[in-house]
């Protein structure tokens, strides 16, 4: 831009302003010199963002009403020259404002669609100021981690514990595995919850809050030996003097700009929401514009379905089949039946009373919505236990379940029971002619139900099998008799693993099922299922571990070249491509540290804890592949929820993309799917879609009596695209 041609630029620009804090708005022509234009449809809203140096790039403009029949949302980022267009808005009144890193919130201005508006961005009167508006991991990466030195008995840390054991507990598997951590909820100690003489006691006492109470508490104490108390308490007192993040997060770069978020609210500001589904992942353009489905978990048997057209939120309360069905909490579950002790929001007030228990859903090719969830009481009928005739009980009985699985049909609303004996916890349906539905959370088993056949025959016993986890350490190639996880090998015999399937994933190439193992406990790996012909008798299992250094492993899912993607503990995406094996996969050693060369290891964005090393602090709870370029990224594109960086993280070609949810802060994500609305309407016609799913909603943004949201993201070919 030339010098006059700037000059021009910020004239207008300055009128423009003048006219905004009048209480007019402002219109931009189209010929405006220095290429400052910007064009919009009479459902946008766009104009130019400035500062007191001239244009602002890489801001968010955030455009929200309260007119719609629940709260509504979008947001974009400006491109180089402080541009903005908000898309396709739905006819209301609106409040627009800018946010952005090293500002502070602007003015909110009134405005409606079809209107060009020039807003003025605030800088931030201090550092203290701006870091309120950092993602949580900016804070988070401030708390201490014990030395490398003080592991293995040299200190009061239990001398089974390394500092990668450590990590695991206070990242992904326990404390940031169902809260984000660092957001202002957090990295403070609400007043309410009482006078502490020091940090650490105040964080004893807010780890019993609730009806997870012992869930945050058990492993803090009972494995970490109550010493991790110290550093959270260090972490707030610190905060609470007015230390301050190390590092500065950067502002949306390249495609982070092209990001257009949308978010709605919906269910009970004092339930959370585990997950969604908008559609089938093997065919993505099931359900198309159709409505979302989410899935409480242990917090309520109603089920909030949001229809993104008419911005609608109604609710479907699942039954149990058995009326003598008890409350899914309590001993088994991870809630408790009562709160511990009072929560510094609710105080002793039981909200959570869930029987059905739904953990999350999946639509099939039918446009039917499958759930993980509660059919009846905990112990199984007789065709899954010792002494029945069905093939898999056979081979291995199963005497109790909680969640089993059922479906609803949105055309009729009709909720149908599959009683399981096996497990449930995620699901997933494969690429088979029996549209097999397979599941993870089964223990010792991986279970399955062939649903063509439940559809002819109504018949759950017979639809259904499962099978242990039997490794061909023997090397025969096939399944034999076999020694029990805790025996040694046996030359004549294979061998049964734990197994434990947390993510579940059937893949497109060959008809194996992958599954991630050693989430809560064990050895981080990633299984691989073979069903073979008579899956009870004759599948199959190998077995990956992580090497280290990296460590832990939670949510994981496959490409269509087979290559398993997983959330790493470290701070990683990591990938497992079985066709880079050089040595044997069965036999007497193969049995987990047998191909470490079919890893691959990406550090996830953010900074990372000081004084271990390069590393991010980054807790991705679950990662899931975009198999058919739902978002816009390209085909195969793994993506993770970045659950302390606000959004979702996209490894795009080595490198990665952030979609952040700006607003409301404190966004975490336990899941999301991609739908293809329309393949012939470019980016207007896909998308991702999201619900926040935080186990206390009150912890964003809005505190108490804020609710949970529904988050779509798509991306535009340039930010100013409408």
């Amino acid at each position: 831009m030339t010098t006059t041609k700037r000059a021009l630029w910020f004239g207008v620009a300055a009128v423009a302003i003048a006219g905004l804090y009048a209480g007019s708005v402002a219109r931009l022509d189209a010929q405006q010199p220095g290429g400052a234009a910007v064009s919009i449809d009479a459902d946008d809203i766009g104009g130019v963002v400035t500062g007191p140096s001239g244009p602002e790039a890489g801001v968010w403009v955030i455009a929200e009403t309260i007119d719609l029949p629940t709260r509504f949302a979008r947001t974009v980022v400006t491109d180089d020259q402080g541009r903005y267009v908000v898309p396709d808005l739905p006819k209301a009144k609106y409040q627009v404002w800018v946010r952005g890193y090293g500002m502070i919130d602007s003015p909110k201005v009134d405005a409606e669609p079809g209107k060009l508006l020039n807003l003025r961005a605030v800088p931030a009167p201090n550092a203290a100021a701006a870091a309120q508006y950092y993602p949580a991991i900016y804070w988070y990466s401030m708390l201490k981690i014990p030395d490398a030195e003080q592991f293995g008995g040299k200190s009061n840390i239990p001398a089974n514990i390394s500092q990668s054991d450590w990590l695991v507990v206070v990242k992904n598997r326990s404390c940031v595995g169902c809260h984000q951590l660092g957001q202002l909820s957090t990295r403070t100690i609400p007043a309410s919850l009482g006078q502490f003489e020091t940090g650490e006691k105040a964080w004893i006492r807010r780890v019993q809050s609730g009806q997870a109470a012992t869930f945050m508490l058990n492993p803090l104490t009972q494995v970490l030996g109550g010493v991790p108390f110290k550093y959270f308490g260090d972490w707030t007192d610190r905060v609470a003097k007015g230390e301050l993040p190390h590092s500065k997060p950067p502002r949306p770069q390249g495609v982070e700009r092209n990001i257009v978020v949308t978010t709605w609210e919906w269910g009970d500001p004092k339930k959370y929401l585990h997950d969604l589904i908008a559609s089938d992942r093997r065919y993505p353009t099931v359900n198309a514009y159709g409505k979302l489905y989410g899935s409480p978990e242990y917090a309520t048997d109603e089920y909030p379905i949001l229809d993104p057209k008419t911005h609608t939120v109604t609710t479907f309360r699942a039954p149990v089949r058995d009326a003598d069905t008890p409350e899914a909490l309590g001993p088994g579950h991870a809630a408790l039946e009562r709160p511990m002790a009072p929560s510094a929001y609710w105080g002793e007030e039981k909200l959570w009373d869930t029987k059905a228990n739904n953990h999350n859903g999946m639509f099939d090719r039918k446009g039917r919505v499958w759930f993980a969830a509660v059919v009846r009481g905990p112990k199984n009928p007789e065709f899954c236990q010792k002494g029945s005739d069905h093939p898999s009980a056979k081979l291995f009985p199963l005497e109790r379940t909680n969640r089993a699985l059922t479906f609803l049909d949105p055309k009729t609303m009709k909720y149908t029971f599959v009683d399981t004996c096996f497990q449930t916890h995620h699901l997933q349906f494969a690429y088979d002619a029996n549209e097999t539905v397979w599941t993870s959370g089964g223990g010792p088993v991986v279970g399955w139900v062939n649903t063509k056949m439940f559809d002819e025959t109504g018949d759950a016993a017979k639809s259904q099998g499962w099978t242990a986890f039997v490794l061909d350490t023997n090397g025969n190639g096939k399944r034999d008799d076999y020694v029990e996880p805790d025996q040694p090998l046996d030359p004549t015999k294979d061998k049964r693993i734990a197994g434990g399937f947390y993510a579940v994933m059937p893949s497109p190439v060959d008809g194996s099922i992958w599954g991630s193992v050693g989430v809560f406990g064990g050895t981080a790996a990633v299984v691989r299922i073979a069903p073979g012909s008579n899956p009870p008798a004759t599948a199959l299992a190998e077995i990956y571990n992580v090497p280290k250094p990296y460590f832990g492993i939670r949510g994981a899912d496959i490409d269509t070249q087979g290559v398993v993607w997983a959330s790493m503990g470290s701070g990683h995406i990591g990938s497992f491509d079985r066709r880079k094996c050089k040595g044997p996969l069965n036999g007497p050693k193969a049995t987990g540290d047998h191909c470490p060369e079919g890893w691959a290891f990406y550090q996830y964005p953010g900074p990372g804890f000081q004084g271990i090393g390069e590393n991010s602090a980054e807790s991705s709870y679950y990662t899931w592949v975009d198999q058919h370029n739902t978002f816009g990224l390209g085909a195969d594109v793994p993506m993770s929820t970045g659950n302390l960086n606000d959004g979702l993280i996209a490894l795009k070609d080595g490198k990665m993309v952030v979609l952040r949810v700006p607003y409301p802060l404190g966004f975490y994500a336990k899941g999301f799917d991609g739908r293809i609305d329309d393949p012939n309407a470019g980016w207007k016609g896909r998308g991702l879609w999201t619900a926040s799913g935080d186990r206390a909603p009150w912890l964003m943004e809005g505190g108490k009596g804020k609710k949970p949201i529904v988050v779509h993201f798509q991306i535009r070919p340039d930010p100013l695209a409408h």
